[in-house]
């Protein structure tokens, strides 16, 4: 059975949650069925989508209650008709979400942030979704168990990895020489959108603590965003930006990991984060904070180390243990990849997200 889908996103960004939904579209495309984007004109996911053959229409999303975007989203989910209607962001949501209902079309919610939502009057918008889809079991839990919603309106599908693909096209020395890196030196590598909640202030300073004790360190910095400048001039303060570099967006994740011996991450609110899935579907040892669907990823011990979240002492002491454990550090890269590859790949997200589909257009009796 072949579906009609249209995702709606406000967010510009191009972050763990667009590369998502891109990778959602390019699957359910390739599973034969008709997937269409509604986004603004500055979506960097817009012109991913359309270099990849994905329709995409443009609507302002302007407010939240924008008649024109609305109407616009109506019409074209009857011309096409469009069968599912799958939102992403908050504006884009709720337009969606009205525009949908208008038309008659099944409203899923994919829900990327480990953030609340209140189902409050005000917030009616959370009581029109078919289906909210959360990106880890944890995140399900905290809403069903905080918030009061009703489980059977939520479905837990973590993000997944076309591993078949996600490989690195050049060799760690060759990687590390384009980079400026000695063969020995020990790389720390952070995949993150340069942003408050990802928390690079923390990753700095713990990056700070570790360089006293291993002065031969690197900090790879992959990503964009709003705080950019201001980690840039944290770097200065504390005396360690020549050991950091920020690398901006890349395109090239598998061949910065291959570079890497760690990879981090210090955010301190979270889904299942793609970034951390990728690093262990290639066998890095990862240190991250023990928040939102982290630890679904992040068996401690096991699949990676878990730290306190606004801890760059214990952070610090993490790396730390990579450095002078060599052994352990094999057995989390060997753990890591096993539990990634085995329930993180993205034909489990595909076929997940094909069987909450299939229920909401064809209900069992």
């Amino acid at each position: 059975m072949s579906f009609c889908i249209l995702h709606t996103e406000w967010s510009d960004g191009w972050g763990g949650q667009e590369r998502r939904i891109h990778a959602e579209m390019l699957g359910m495309q390739r599973r034969g069925h008709k997937v269409l984007l509604a986004t603004r004109p500055s979506c960097i996911l817009a012109r991913q989508a359309a270099a990849d053959g994905i329709p995409v229409e443009y609507i302002d999303f302007s407010g939240k209650f924008h008649l024109p975007s609305i109407l616009r989203l109506k019409a074209i989910i009857d011309r096409e008709g469009i069968q599912i209607v799958n939102t992403h962001s908050g504006i884009d949501s709720w337009v969606g979400a009205l525009a949908a209902r208008l038309a008659g079309a099944k409203l899923v919610r994919t829900r990327h942030l480990n953030l609340p939502l209140h189902r409050r009057w005000y917030n009616f918008v959370h009581f029109m979704a078919h289906r909210i889809v959360t990106c880890g079991q944890a995140m399900r839990s905290y809403l069903i168990e905080k918030h009061g919603f009703p489980p059977a309106q939520l479905a837990s599908i973590p993000t997944g990895i076309d591993f078949s693909r996600f490989a690195p096209a050049r060799t760690r020395d060759v990687m590390r020489a384009e980079l400026g890196l000695s063969p020995s030196c020990f790389v720390v590598l952070m995949v993150a959108v340069i942003r408050g909640v990802k928390r690079h202030e923390v990753a700095i300073r713990a990056f700070a603590e570790l360089l006293r004790h291993q002065p031969d360190a690197v900090l790879l910095l992959a990503g964009e965003g709003p705080m950019q400048v201001d980690m840039e001039r944290l770097s200065s303060e504390l005396g360690v930006a020549g050991k950091i570099q920020f690398l901006g967006q890349r395109s090239d994740i598998p061949d910065l990991l291959q570079a890497a011996d760690a990879v981090l991450l210090t955010s301190r609110s979270e889904g299942v984060p793609q970034a951390i899935t990728q690093a262990l579907g290639l066998g890095k040892p990862v240190v991250a904070t023990a928040v939102g669907g982290v630890p679904e990823l992040v068996i401690d011990e096991q699949t990676g180390l878990l730290v306190p979240s606004e801890r760059p002492d214990l952070t610090a002491q993490a790396l730390l243990r990579l450095v002078r454990e060599p052994g352990l550090a094999t057995r989390l890269s060997q753990g890591a990849q096993a539990h990634a590859r085995q329930h993180y790949s993205l034909e489990a997200m595909l076929e997940a997200t094909e069987r909450v589909y299939a229920e909401l257009l064809n209900p069992p009796c």
